[in-house]
């Protein structure tokens, strides 16, 4: 890629970020504003907003770079990002817009009258939040550092400086009209090089996966490793190395690779005769281009790791903070589910693209398989196949979409979580709003350079499984049971949100597991939601005596058309 197109890409993206967001700040001046957008956004924009928010470093990079390596299966993804769409539609949209609140704790307070409970949803926000924003500031510096050679640490800090600036100006106004923006940019930076991509792979004779033994390198190639990384070889190579292996330096040293393991240090080049099979770094599997194009065959346990996924993608989309924040922006319910339509449709044009630049990529690009930045093969495959100065732009396009994509949910994400700091931990109101923001940005950018680097899509993957673990189960039960009490709440995302957090974090720490812990760590969902909903069900029928005194009155008001409730009070956070 050529440095100084990629570089111009990224100035372009950032200052139509902060110009846009200095727009907002015009139209910013109370705290309805900051929270909200004085709950008056169109479907339309505010779905185009959503689509920007959500189409996360997951989707953009996340996606494409777990189906290279993993296939079949990881189409599940796009499949359950999307279809959490529908069950918040049904469920959730209209009724948490009448809802009247500002953010997922409010809703906890008015609808269980409990400040237990919304303190317990407030820790479980900045935790979701955090655990989300940490890949999209690591997946700013693998962008940087693929452009520029710049340090890991430094697109990181670009991405969380700009947020600020954004979050800081002019709160969820201004960020709405920059996440509109940056959904059409990204939108663009994958489908006008896939008419490139795809024309090129025509011309080159239509190759496929295809065979049983793991992908091979066409012709003699050079791979070098950005990072440390351990490899396994299959079969003894003959390759020329420049650099550290196995720990000892080599300067163009020819060497025979036994079948094995092997350490590779940062900055070293191997080259690979034409013809020898990729090895794959150790956290990858090596699928022969027959397992990878067949479901159920990626991974250990692939049955239960599917259904796990499923149930935690389809549930998790109406537990993310920064997505359910939105729909209060909506001026009433019937907006809401309009909006929620539009995004279904603006999503299912976007995940279309990723899956053909992960086939795209297994045929053309398999060296990423060995450095593991599979997240990578959106970034080199223009470069790839179309070459030249028109491969350069469609990088350099390409690299705009991704900060796009870090951008705007990095916005949606600091906002959600500032939002829940300034009111519950700090005094609330414009002021306590700001002090939060920065919080909320430096915390998981100190997390993103201190914590080993994860494929970002995992990562995303167990932040879905941490929501549906804890605030699904309560917006289903608080929206559709009247039974429903404080002591089940606070019981259920404590035994839900706890468990879903501790084998998050026992993934993220400890590395992979093998055997049944190891998957039942890496995909809670499937044991954890299931618990969740028990607790909440079981403890609150167990508590009678706790039912909300005010239920009825909320319940009308959370399943009344607007045109027909006569209470159209909103609940307001300390310090409006």
């Amino acid at each position: 890629m050529n440095t100084a197109y990629g570089l111009a890409a990224v100035v372009v993206v950032v200052l139509a970020a902060v110009l846009i967001g200095a727009f907002g700040l015009r139209l910013s001046r109370t705290t309805s504003d900051f929270y909200v957008a004085s709950r008056t956004v169109s479907p339309l924009w505010n779905a185009s907003a959503i689509g920007g928010e959500y189409l996360s470093a997951a989707s953009f990079l996340g996606i494409a770079g777990l189906i290279l390596a993993y296939g079949a299966d990881m189409l599940w993804l796009p499949v359950g990002w999307t279809g959490g769409y529908l069950v918040l539609l049904v469920l959730v949209s209209a009724p948490l817009r009448r809802s009247g609140a500002y953010t997922l704790p409010d809703f906890a307070e008015a609808r269980l009258e409990s400040m237990a409970v919304r303190r317990c949803a407030s820790v479980l926000v900045v935790l979701i939040g955090w655990l989300y924003l940490m890949p999209q500031f690591q997946s700013a510096g693998l962008v940087l550092r693929t452009i520029t050679g710049a340090p890991a640490w430094a697109g990181g800090v670009l991405v969380a400086v700009v947020v600020a600036v954004n979050v800081l100006s002019g709160g969820m106004r201004s960020i709405t009209f920059v996440q509109a923006f940056q959904y059409w940019i990204k939108l663009t930076a994958l489908a006008l090089p896939v008419v490139f991509l795809l024309l090129a792979w025509r011309v080159d004779g239509a190759p496929a996966p295809a065979g049983e033994t793991p992908p091979a390198f066409a012709e003699r190639t050079t791979v070098t490793v950005a990072a440390d990384v351990t490899v396994r070889v299959d079969a003894p190579v003959r390759v020329t190395v420049t650099g550290r292996l196995d720990g000892s330096s080599h300067d163009r040293a020819p060497l025979t690779l036994a079948p094995g393991p092997h350490t590779v240090g940062h900055g070293t080049e191997i080259t690979f005769p034409a013809g020898a099979s990729v090895p794959h770094a150790e956290h990858l599997p090596a699928l022969s281009d027959r397992q990878w194009a067949l479901p159920l065959e990626s991974r250990d346990h692939p049955l239960y790791a599917t259904y796990s996924l499923i149930l935690a993608t389809f549930l998790g989309t109406m537990g993310l903070p920064h997505v359910l924040v939105r729909f209060y922006t909506n001026p009433d319910g019937r907006a809401a589910r309009r909006t929620t339509l539009v995004v279904l449709s603006l999503l299912g044009a976007f995940y279309l693209l990723p899956a053909i630049y992960g086939a795209l990529g297994r045929i053309y690009t398999p060296e990423l398989l060995m450095t593991g930045r599979t997240d990578a093969v959106v970034l080199t495959l223009p470069g790839r196949l179309v070459g030249g100065t028109a491969g350069d732009l469609l990088s350099a396009l390409v690299t705009a979409g991704a900060f796009a994509a870090f951008l705007s949910t990095s916005s949606g994400l600091t906002v959600s979580v500032a939002g829940v700091i300034g009111q519950d931990i700090l005094r609330g109101g414009v002021s306590s709003f700001r002090v939060a923001t920065v919080l909320a940005v430096a915390v998981p950018l100190a997390l993103a350079t201190a914590a080993r680097a994860l494929p970002v899509a995992d990562v995303v993957g167990l932040a879905f499984a941490v929501a549906a673990s804890s605030f699904c189960p309560l917006l289903v039960l608080g929206i559709w049971w009247r039974r429903f009490t404080d002591a089940g709440a606070l019981a259920g995302l404590l035994a839900g949100g706890g468990l879903a957090c501790a084998a998050v974090l026992t993934t993220i720490i400890g590395g992979p597991i093998e055997g049944w812990a190891g998957a039942l760590l890496a995909q809670p969902a499937a044991w954890s939601v299931p618990v969740a909903f028990l607790v909440m069900a079981v403890v609150s029928l167990l508590t009678p005596g706790r039912v909300p005194k005010g239920v009825a009155r909320t319940m009308v008001r959370l399943h009344t058309p607007e045109t027909l409730n006569v209470d159209r009070g909103d609940w307001r956070p300390r310090g409006a």
